[in-house]
């Protein structure tokens, strides 16, 4: 496949378009200059990951992979192999296609994961479940659902992995299916997330890391859970206030 076509696939029409900047791999092989492209941030998210997990050699589950950013730099980061699901055509094609393009070792499912269906291809070392489980009624999951009844939906969703992986990378946002009008925690704040989280996980799950996003001299970077960055700031945005969690299995790793 020629870059035009990768082009018009990245660039599909979805509400998730353009919502990753280009893998390293693929930013040298592909014009950038008309590109939309509105990033989350993924070079900051990408180097507190390799900061605080080694992924060299590992097997990874990448889940709601959008256009690939973080499988490819995966790759580059020395896995061994990725396992992509993506639900958007337009967006597994565009993946599909760009492995090919760069021999990468990606096997990409074009579906959304539902959390139920038992995994065909387990085990991973890590899972990375970035901005997923907040879209649980929408792109996945029981559509009639309440919010308490969707936030525990939510918490199964990341205790399905429990012994499919060793770590699982969990990032969420704080509105219901991205409708700002439906706050799955009353005051939108860092701590009653995490407050959630560390409630509903301890049975499973130990938190590692818990990485914030900071801001100086106009750069973002992610910095370890301190008594000052855990306060909202507004000034960054609902996304950067969303923190980044290590979890290692506690289920996973007694097995033999």
């Amino acid at each position: 496949m020629d870059t035009k076509n990768l082009v018009a696939l990245y660039e599909s029409s979805s509400k998730h378009s353009n919502y990753q900047v280009l893998p390293s791999s693929l930013a040298n092989l592909i014009p950038q200059e008309n590109l939309t492209i509105n990033s989350r941030y993924e070079n900051e998210r990408l180097a507190f990951l390799k900061e605080n997990l080694d992924l060299s050699g590992k097997r990874i589950l990448d889940v709601g992979g959008n256009t690939g950013f973080f499988s490819f730099e995966s790759l580059e980061a020395g896995a061994k192999e990725v396992v992509y699901f993506e639900g958007n055509a337009a967006h597994s094609n565009f993946v599909r296609s760009a492995a090919n393009l760069l021999d990468a070792n990606v096997e990409v499912f074009n579906e959304y994961l539902d959390f139920e269906t038992p995994l065909a291809v387990p085990p991973f070392d890590i899972v990375l479940l970035f901005n997923v489980i907040h879209h649980l009624g929408d792109d996945f999951g029981d559509k009639d659902a309440n919010l308490e009844a969707a936030k525990l939906k939510m918490v199964d969703c990341v205790n399905y992995f429990r012994k499919h992986t060793q770590y699982l990378v969990l990032q969420m946002g704080y509105c219901w299916k991205g409708d700002r009008t439906k706050l799955l925690f009353e005051s939108g704040t860092k701590r009653e997330m995490l407050d959630f989280l560390e409630d509903a996980l301890v049975s499973n799950w130990i938190i590692e890391k818990i990485g914030v996003a900071e801001v100086s001299d106009g750069k973002t970077a992610y910095h370890p859970l301190d008594e000052t960055n855990i306060e909202r700031s507004d000034s960054m945005g609902e996304f950067r206030n969303r923190p980044i969690l290590i979890l290692k299995s506690k289920e996973f790793s007694l097995r033999p």
